[in-house]
């Protein structure tokens, strides 16, 4: 073999190895700069599509993802706008409210809110058929159509507060059911939907609605029921509580001291907290006969109103209540 040719076996191994590992390198660099660009590109036109592609269509590289829901705004009640035509709008309400196109049965919601706040007195009549399909949205699969349906309810309480009091009920089952959910924007709509119910309806007329509800097979609906009278027996004010009944109210909170959840419990704390403050202020006055003083007393009257366990319960969170106060003294 000449010298030419052992010149160029030994020189081959040596650029084979560079060869293979600049190679190496260069495929490296390259799928690594490819992957980065195609998923920058792909994040870049993921908002692109959602806001763009109807909803009966789906992403060719997404099988089976629901696309569309970004084209529903969720529009604060004090961000909405007036209706440029009240009328045409009411003369369809029923209709859009009963479609099966969810854009626009979202559309049609929203009016509903638009005519509570800028036309209260023309919606009011129509209410009677409006509430159901309202109701008939919270039930939708449709996550956009439930939430809006949700902030709705907001509105129509906020607005007709005593007047739907008639029909409020299938309303507020539907809120306790949604406010129980996993699906946590649902679940939060829910809650201040709630939120505005106990706040503008009148407690009296709301406490014989929502006390059944105590007593739930479900326990989490039972908890936003407790949540729901501790924000409303306060509305009720001193003499409001004292004509609605401490007994009676206080055999509510004892009920739900020992409930399951630890959201019911707590609401069932914070009423009984509020009906002491307001027995303190409106106990009959202390006489000299030591029988009627100790019956005047929260401690007497618990003991009177409750069964042992019950008292028991109740005076054990009043008095842990008074010990904080104590010693944050």
């Amino acid at each position: 073999m000449s010298g030419k040719a052992l010149r160029d076996l030994n020189l081959l191994p040596g650029a084979e190895t560079r060869i293979d590992s600049c190679s190496k390198g260069s495929i490296t660099k390259s799928i690594t700069e490819n992957n980065c660009e195609n998923l920058d590109k792909r994040q870049m036109k993921v908002p692109v599509s959602l806001s763009s592609t109807p909803s009966n269509e789906v992403d060719s590289g997404n099988a089976g993802v629901e696309i569309g829901t970004s084209e529903v705004e969720y529009i604060e009640s004090e961000n909405l706008d007036d209706l440029a035509d009240a009328d045409a709008s009411l003369s369809t309400i029923l209709a859009n409210l009963d479609s099966k196109n969810w854009v626009l049965l979202c559309e049609a919601l929203n009016n509903v809110r638009r005519l509570s706040i800028f036309h209260k007195e023309m919606l009011l009549e129509f209410l009677g058929n409006v509430i159901p399909l309202i109701v008939k949205s919270l039930k939708n699969p449709r996550s956009a159509v439930c939430k809006t349906a949700i902030m709705t309810s907001a509105d129509i309480f906020k607005v007709y507060s005593d007047h739907i009091v008639d029909s409020i009920e299938p309303l507020l089952v539907q809120l306790l059911l949604k406010s129980s959910q996993d699906k946590r924007f649902v679940c939060e709509a829910a809650e201040r939907a709630l939120i505005a119910m106990t706040t503008w309806v009148s407690p009296t007329l709301l406490l014989p609605k929502l006390i059944p509800h105590l007593k739930h097979k479900n326990p989490r609906i039972r908890a936003k029921a407790s949540m729901c009278v501790s924000r409303s027996v306060p509305q009720l004010g001193v003499e409001g509580i004292k004509a609605y009944g401490i007994d009676k109210l206080i055999q509510i909170a004892a009920s739900q001291l020992s409930d399951q959840l630890p959201e019911s419990r707590e609401a069932a704390r914070s009423l009984t907290l509020e009906l002491q403050s307001v027995y303190e202020k409106v106990k009959p006055t202390p006489t000299e006969d030591l029988e009627q003083t100790e019956t005047g007393s929260w401690e007497g009257f618990c003991q009177e109103k409750l069964s042992p366990l019950n008292a028991q319960a109740v005076l054990r969170v009043t008095s842990i209540a008074k010990e904080g106060v104590v010693l944050s003294c």
